[in-house]
């Protein structure tokens, strides 16, 4: 079987799934002309891979004055290039992202692990973390083409619909899961897809006392995926693994028998390695 390995492939344009309010910093640490670039950067994407100069501004809401200075100090520092009157980012863009990478240890540990799990169950395997209402992921082992959205590192899913979203919530005080909630687009994305607060909280309750969470069409149909928390040496839930396949494939109850040991002995191995670190 060949596993496509997606380890330093950074997507730093539009977010997938849904985009977080960003929060108003107070005036005296806030600064615009950083944010300002930042934003430039992340117009960008797969629907808008060039564009140019009164397009990067229309998406940023800048002047063409102010977007032509963020766009010619980005092409002066090597992250963006200009042809024929068209921007578009350069491979040097991935550093920003792969200095995250390099300074996270799930990054180094996790991965021969999820090859494991991965060459085991014959299906995808990834690991993320979580910001803000989102899950984002860090690393992904992919065998099949399992969404109609392309998954890669640096995609971003909605954190209440996901399995290792809500592993990642069932790990939060109930102060600050009540807080990403309520920072959530909760909708029904399928007919499967739960959308009861109340339900919503008992069911991350349930994750947190079984230790792993399933999600079976409730993203996308004939997604399911298995997840796992993975724990720093304090106790903290600082990620989450899952397995994803097709709902035809399996039932859900084949499903977490097949995939739910090796994603709990890879996660078990990784757990002690951070704890070695």
């Amino acid at each position: 079987m060949r596993l496509a390995c997606s380890r330093v492939v950074i997507r730093v344009g539009a977010r997938m799934v849904m985009d977080t309010q960003e929060t108003q910093q107070p005036s005296d640490t806030y600064v615009q002309s950083f944010a300002r670039g930042l934003s430039v950067i992340r117009a960008f994407g797969p629907q808008r891979p060039q564009m140019t100069l009164s397009e990067v501004a229309a998406a940023c809401g800048l002047t063409r004055a102010g977007a032509r200075r963020i766009l010619l100090t980005l092409a002066h520092l090597g992250y963006v290039s200009m042809d024929d009157r068209k921007f578009s980012l350069t491979p040097r863009i991935l550093e920003l992202g792969y200095s995250y990478l390099s300074a996270t240890p799930l990054w180094d540990l996790a991965l021969p692990y999820m090859e494991e799990v991965a060459e085991t169950t014959r299906e995808s395997c990834s690991v993320s973390v979580l910001d803000g209402a989102d899950v984002v992921y860090i690393l992904r082992l992919s065998t099949h083409k399992v969404m109609s959205i392309n998954l890669s590192v640096g995609s971003r899913l909605p954190a209440w619909v996901t399995s290792m979203g809500r592993v990642l919530l069932a790990g939060l005080p109930p102060a600050e899961q009540d807080r990403v909630l309520a920072a959530s687009d909760i909708r029904a994305l399928t007919p499967h897809t739960v959308t009861d607060l109340g339900e919503l909280k008992r069911i991350l309750a349930q994750v947190r006392a079984d230790g792993y969470a399933c999600v079976v069409q409730e993203l996308e149909p004939g997604l399911q995926s298995v997840a796992v928390p993975i724990v720093d040496r304090g106790g903290r839930v600082i990620g989450a693994m899952n397995v994803s396949g097709h709902a035809n494939r399996y039932s859900r109850e084949a499903m977490l028998d097949a995939f739910l040991p090796p994603l709990r002995r890879a996660a078990e191995q990784i757990d002690q390695a951070l704890r070695r670190r």
